[in-house]
């Protein structure tokens, strides 16, 4: 049987960690080693802690976030 090739992606030369993960990150270095623990992690089946690395991913992304501003409308007596 002939074995799937995947196609190389493109990869941190200080951490060799995907560059798409990192992307647009305030501190790459410490997002790619919370990428590299959390994946140790599950290689030995450990329990991960699912809300508590989306809380810190997000934290770790650089953009802003837009916030909307509602405003209420009065309902006019007819």
């Amino acid at each position: 049987m002939v074995r799937r090739r995947f196609k190389k992606v493109a990869k941190d030369k200080k951490t060799g960690v995907a560059k798409k993960y990192l992307s647009g990150a305030k501190n790459k270095s410490a997002k790619a080693s919370e990428i590299k623990r959390t994946a140790e992690a599950y290689k030995r089946g450990e329990f991960i802690d699912i809300k508590a690395i989306s809380k810190s991913r997000t934290k770790q992304d650089g953009s802003k976030k837009k916030t909307t501003v509602r405003s209420r409308r009065k309902k006019s007596k007819s």
